[in-house]
């Protein structure tokens, strides 16, 4: 099997297994609609892109290897997850749905998705162990860490908008079923 071949079947694997990138989008979607969802999955593909590019230039090599700023990366990650769900569960409304969380805008969308993928230390580490693997060592390793990241990248946010798709769909069939 040719490296190509096997880099592809890998990264489609990967894309379609559901992880927290879905998770998100589908909470945008239901949160905010169809707008906020795909806003995510922009964000969230853009920030992917950051850790593509990260990871060519050699800053995620740096952020694994020390310590301090693996750690660094980690907590600020951390922090930011943390504070996005205290912010969702304070808005929540006080009336019979209380589960549900207020659209909070496609910009607001947007700039979450680009910043918890950006702070995902775990996608920085991905991209360290995973594209190298499919590198060819006759040919310039920069663009073929672009080029494959990018492709990484491009099958995720196409599944990440596939689930906003599924996920609004899903809530109107149940919107419907509600109203009869």
């Amino acid at each position: 099997m040719s490296p190509l071949l096997a880099f592809a079947i890998a990264a489609v694997v990967l894309a379609i297994t559901p992880g927290p990138g879905i998770a998100y989008v589908i909470a945008r979607t239901v949160a905010g609609g169809r707008n906020e969802g795909l806003a995510s999955c922009l964000g969230t593909g853009i920030g992917g892109m950051v850790h593509v590019l990260a990871a060519a230039l050699g800053i995620s090599l740096f952020i694994a290897q020390s310590a301090l700023a693996f750690s660094i990366v980690k907590y600020v990650g951390a922090a930011y997850l943390i504070y996005l769900a205290i912010r969702m569960l304070l808005a929540k409304t006080d009336g019979p749905e209380t589960s549900t969380v207020s659209p909070q805008g496609t910009r607001r969308a947007f700039s979450e998705g680009v910043m918890v993928e950006t702070l995902n230390v775990k996608t920085a580490l991905f991209f360290l162990a995973f594209l190298p693997q499919f590198v060819t060592q006759s040919e310039p390793l920069i663009p073929q860490l672009v080029l494959l990241g990018s492709i990484c990248v491009t099958l995720n946010t196409a599944v990440d908008v596939v689930a906003v798709f599924a996920a609004e769909r899903l809530l109107q069939s149940t919107a419907a079923r509600a109203i009869r």
